[in-house]
């Protein structure tokens, strides 16, 4: 699937997600003013009987957040009880970045489906060491 086929996600999203959606499209007055959103395309949370949980959420932006350069927005997120183990993010200032066991690098952003493909990765050689 490529970034332009990604298709809005077909629930609204829950509360507390829409209440945080302007956190996500922080690009100035104008914008804000003219209601400019970000859309929600996939959010899932995962729960694991040993009380590790995954959640992933992917945004549309209007525009990329700098220094990003595509138009997503996106937390890919693994932890067991208060430890993140596994994080994909990108975040204003910093870009597109992974954290894996306590250490934080840049990350390469290719496609949806390779982001996916190198969280799961992470999260079961995580799982599997345990």
């Amino acid at each position: 699937m490529l970034l332009g086929s990604i298709q809005p996600h077909p629930r609204p999203p829950p509360p507390e997600l829409e209440r945080a959606q302007w956190l996500l499209t922080p690009y100035g007055p104008l914008d804000h003013y003219l209601q400019v959103k970000a859309e929600l395309l996939f959010h899932q949370r995962i729960d694991y009987d040993d009380g590790a949980i995954v959640e992933m959420v992917i945004w549309r932006v209007p525009r990329p957040v700098p220094p990003s350069r595509h138009g997503l927005k996106y937390s890919l997120f693994y932890a067991r009880p208060g430890v993140r183990q596994v994080g994909y993010d990108n975040e204003r200032g910093k870009g597109d970045h992974r954290h894996f066991l306590g250490s934080e690098t840049a990350y390469r952003f290719m496609t949806p489906e390779r982001l996916m493909a190198d969280f799961w990765a992470d999260v079961r050689a995580v799982r599997s060491s345990k």
